[in-house]
């Protein structure tokens, strides 16, 4: 579902656009999917740009916090990802706390230990992924975009390939965690695919 303001603005082939975030996993993927497309990519970690505090209630609300700090603090176009594993017998969580799960030491096998506890023996694994992109420029304006992913818990955690909780997660349709598929598979289909769908027809050329 997108979220805009009376007119779309879009980016231009070689327009620079800084990638609001610190996490490696996060950043591999989102630059994936914008580096066809003819804009030029840097990461907030690059520019030596903090990690603003994420209060919103919601995932829209956080990625357009991270966005427009970034955008206010490099003159640049911003785009931010706010995602989190949401669990159906955990009423939803960890969702918007996801990350936070993980501790200081962002640690998901932490994580992912702590939603195994939490659930319990309920027969009810239904699991998604939601990931909302935000796209800010320094004078305020921002694009705001949602995909989702439904799909199960599974325990052990499998595979070493994705990153956060992707090795608990089958999607449907999938045999195979996140942590086990092909990542260019994941990135095809994943939330933020589907989130960056809606951003790329929107905002992009």
């Amino acid at each position: 579902m997108a979220k805009r303001l009376e007119m779309t603005r879009r980016l231009q082939p070689g327009t620079r656009l800084v990638l609001a975030s610190h996490n490696p996993g996060k950043l591999r993927e989102i630059a994936g999917l914008v580096a066809p497309h003819g804009v030029d990519v840097v990461s907030a970690g690059e520019l030596g740009l903090p990690e603003p505090e994420e209060p919103a209630p919601d995932f829209a609300g956080n990625a357009r916090i991270k966005a427009l700090a970034a955008a206010l603090a490099s003159g640049l176009p911003s785009l931010a990802d706010d995602s989190g594993f949401c669990v159906s017998a955990l009423g939803g969580a960890p969702g918007v706390v996801s990350a936070r799960w993980a501790g200081p030491d962002k640690d998901f096998g932490l994580a992912m230990a702590r939603v195994n506890l939490e659930m319990g023996d309920a027969a009810d694994r239904a699991a998604w992924f939601i990931s909302a992109l935000c796209l800010a420029w320094p004078d305020g304006h921002t694009e705001t975009f949602e995909g989702r992913v439904d799909g199960v818990c599974v325990w052990p955690p499998r595979g070493a390939r994705g990153f956060g909780y992707d090795p608990m997660f089958v999607a449907e349709g999938e045999t195979g965690t996140y942590g086990e598929i092909d990542p260019a598979r994941k990135q095809a289909t994943s939330h933020r695919a589907r989130a960056f769908a809606q951003l790329l027809a929107a905002c992009f050329g």
